[in-house]
């Protein structure tokens, strides 16, 4: 307790450092500021402005409301990050879902990072830190990615990188803007998964992009039952999918008896003449392991 309270008392006097007109910091150069950047601040709510780089553009008022009863209990346990804009003004980096939260329960101060950086600075860290600690939606984060590969100018690879994806993930994120913007409004409400949006993309005609997203609604479709109807509709004379030839009885049969003594489903294959084979699947090295020992067991 006693820690914490050193803290706080830390955090007011580097408040009270701030507000001095006469040795303003304004940049990382300036005396005193390595005392300030890099520390936790308490800085008054309303000498803090919201971010327009924000890419968080919807919250979800039920669990605000859980957010700010946590802190009105526990505090600010992690610290928002902001800019210094100028004397005793701050802009939002990230951390709006706690600063909305300590405005609704009434606080006046909130603990926080403070950063000296230009608009550019700002708006990188503002979405790469929001892309990693914050549940945006898929929609959400594809539109963080768009702009910092069109603002930042860093080429796909580049921003790979500094979000911590594989190339082939942010890829797949960029394509879902790609969408008519209702299905990616079902998407961002939580209608439709990134799934079904992905399987979406491969329709280029937004009309029967938006018929196949009302089959998925009044139906419920699963995403493999959506990658089914998107295969049927650019192929419709194609065999469809999960309609592979009989399986001769004794391979069914024994397929579905292997199934049950491995306790995991086998996938089998066989031709009219009984040549084919199977497939055991494993989750792990211990499964793998389980199955072996099961296999030896009926030796």
């Amino acid at each position: 307790m006693a820690k914490a309270t050193k803290k706080q008392a830390l955090g007011r006097g580097l408040s009270a450092l701030l507000k001095d007109p006469a040795n303003d910091i304004k940049s990382a150069d300036d005396k005193n500021a390595d005392k300030v950047v890099g520390n936790i601040v308490e800085l008054e709510l309303e000498s803090i402005e919201m971010n327009p780089f924000q890419p968080r553009t919807s919250f979800n008022e039920e669990t605000l409301r859980e957010l700010a009863s946590s802190i009105k209990e526990l505090g600010v346990i992690q610290p928002i990050t902001v800019r210094k804009l100028a004397f005793n003004k701050y802009q939002l980096v990230s951390g709006e879902r706690r600063f909305r939260a300590s405005k609704l329960i009434g606080l006046k101060t909130i603990p926080a990072y403070i950063r000296i950086a230009n608009d550019q600075e700002s708006l990188e860290m503002a979405l790469v830190e929001n892309i990693q600690r914050q549940d945006l939606d898929p929609i959400e984060i594809a539109l963080s990615y768009q702009r910092l590969i069109e603002e930042i100018r860093v080429t796909q690879e580049e921003l790979s990188d500094r979000v911590g994806k594989n190339r082939s993930t942010v890829t797949n994120y960029l394509r879902l803007l790609k969408l008519d913007p209702i299905v990616q409004t079902g998407m961002r409400d939580g209608f439709i998964s990134m799934g079904h949006g992905r399987a979406l993309i491969n329709v280029e005609d937004p009309n029967q992009q938006l018929d196949i997203y009302e089959k998925i609604l009044s139906n419920s479709l699963s995403v493999r039952e959506t990658e089914a109807l998107v295969r049927k509709l650019k192929h419709p004379d194609s065999k469809p999918a999960g309609s592979p030839s009989k399986l001769p009885k004794f391979a069914t049969e024994g397929g579905q008896e292997l199934s049950e003594i491995l306790n995991t489903t086998i996938s089998v294959k066989a031709s009219k003449s009984g040549k084919g084979q199977f497939t055991v699947p494993f989750k792990d090295k211990a499964d793998f392991q389980r199955i072996l020992n099961l296999i030896k067991s009926e030796k």
